[in-house]
């Protein structure tokens, strides 16, 4: 029989960092009439493992300077435009000749004298031709169409033909006629992020710093000792290079009359002080910009099929990581393990040449099909003080493409290789904002006020740049 997993006791979210010295934090039960001393154990014992989930960024990603508020670069467009939802608006059986509309306001920038293939699923047949006339429309307010004299007899039927796609594949000119008129400009996205600045602080007393304790704290730096507070500012170092990454990833920007940006309009007002504008994260730009799979992971080789045929309408990387929750991980195990003709019945998948001592290898690293998909586990979604358990809004991987592109760069004036995925932080010659520390107050070395107290300060100015969003997956609860 199946057992069950209890749900108490569970694991614990407590204690959670503390701004005041609690009875967790130190012995309270001293009884001075026992003659015996306690037997304590003086190290601290590690429960929770290392416990930062600082790592992603740094696997896929790199970092670099900027100097400006905003963050500007451009992405290049299709090379091809293909319409869809395109309707036929008459028939003429003479000459085999029909005039098309594109979908409601949308522009056209097909030109006479180019050849067309046309497809109809409704109708069940595919037609070409060569355009005769063009209505060129204007974006968003006027609708474009164009004209075409068919290479065959046949041709659409206007009340069932109302899904056409349409696209070019050549050009054919008559004998001594003039050459195409018309040209077409390249087509580039303009996309930007802002900055957001990032800050925390760590502050004990003189009198606290020279209290010796009775636990020897080790950090995760290698730092030991009895002063308690040396445990404390390495955990709030540690946090504060946690919300580095998470922020980079959780971001988003103010949205129209949310009470965020109520306050950006105070940069108009030379106030920028108070602006709450916000960034543009990863989950955010991959949701709004790249491909999601929600409704539960991808377990079967036809829901990859679905996803490997987005990626070839996308930028086709050869090679891509998934960065996921344990669940996805075992999903996916499960469904490379099941495409093994003894998966069934045994374990053999994963090993060759078995035997009784060997351990048996049940995960997988990777696979491929049609492209390259490693997978590693991500301690950020597995976590259980953070995105472990969520279920409303819950992320449960990414796909993120491996390699770099070429981008324009406005601050250097010239195209530069980037990463998809990295990180631009404020910086010139005379100040660094990647990952700015300094110490405040009049103990501990300290020398700056009479106050008696060391604080020490952490500060961060950065944004993440998502460069080429449409190869990215999101899967989402």
């Amino acid at each position: 029989m199946a057992g069950t997993l209890a749900s108490t006791p569970t694991y614990g979210l407590t204690p959670a960092p503390a701004k005041v010295a609690t009875t967790t934090n130190y012995i309270t039960n001293f009884n001075f009439l026992n003659q015996y001393l306690p037997d304590t154990y003086e190290k601290e014992f590690e429960r929770y493992g290392n416990r930062s989930i600082a790592s992603f960024l740094r696997m896929v990603g790199a970092e670099m300077p900027t100097n400006s508020d905003m963050i500007k670069w451009s992405e290049q467009g299709r090379l091809h435009t293909k319409y869809t939802g395109v309707t036929c608006s008459t028939t003429t059986t003479t000459n085999k000749v029909q005039v098309f509309a594109l979908a409601t306001n949308k522009a056209c920038n097909f030109r006479v004298g180019q050849t067309v293939f046309l497809s109809s699923a409704a109708a069940g047949k595919s037609l070409k031709a060569v355009i005769t006339a063009v209505t060129a429309g204007t974006e968003g307010s006027s609708t474009g169409g164009f004209t075409v004299a068919y290479y065959s007899v046949d041709q659409f039927t206007v009340t069932t033909t109302t899904d056409i796609v349409a696209f070019i594949y050549g050009s054919e000119f008559k004998k001594g006629t003039d050459g195409m008129a018309g040209s077409l400009e390249a087509q580039d996205t303009f996309l930007d992020n802002k900055p957001v600045i990032i800050k925390d602080n760590y502050q004990v007393s003189g009198s606290d710093m020279s209290q010796i304790g009775w636990v020897e704290v080790a950090s995760e730096n290698g730092a030991t000792g009895y002063l308690w507070y040396i445990k404390s500012e390495h955990e709030t170092r540690l946090r504060f290079e946690d919300y580095l990454e998470m922020a980079m990833v959780e971001g988003q920007p103010a949205a129209p009359s949310s009470g965020a940006e109520a306050e950006l309009s105070s940069i108009t007002s030379g106030t920028a002080g108070t602006v709450y504008a916000g960034t543009k994260g990863l989950f955010y730009e991959v949701e709004n910009r790249g491909n999601v799979w929600s409704g539960g992971n991808p377990q079967v080789l036809g829901d990859f099929d679905a996803i490997i045929q987005r990626l070839d309408k996308q930028g086709a990387i050869q090679e891509n990581a998934i960065f996921l929750n344990r669940q996805f991980s075992f999903d996916i195990d499960d469904m490379l393990a099941a495409q093994n003709s003894y998966g069934a019945n045994g374990t053999s998948y994963g090993l060759f040449d078995n035997d009784k001592e060997m351990a048996i290898n049940l995960g997988f690293t990777g696979f491929r099909r049609g492209y390259d998909f490693y997978k590693t586990d991500w301690k950020y979604l597995n976590d259980a003080t953070l995105r472990s358990d969520i279920t409303a809004g819950g992320i449960n991987g990414v796909l993120v493409p491996a390699g770099s592109t070429n981008v324009y760069d406005q601050v250097l004036g010239k195209n530069a290789k980037r990463p998809f995925l990295h990180v631009r932080y404020r910086a010139s010659e005379t100040e660094d904002r990647r990952y700015k520390t300094w110490i405040t107050g009049g103990a501990g070395g300290a020398a700056t006020s009479d106050s008696d107290y060391m604080r020490v300060n952490f500060l961060s100015e950065r944004a993440l740049c998502v460069l080429g969003a449409n190869n990215f997956f999101l899967f989402k609860n």
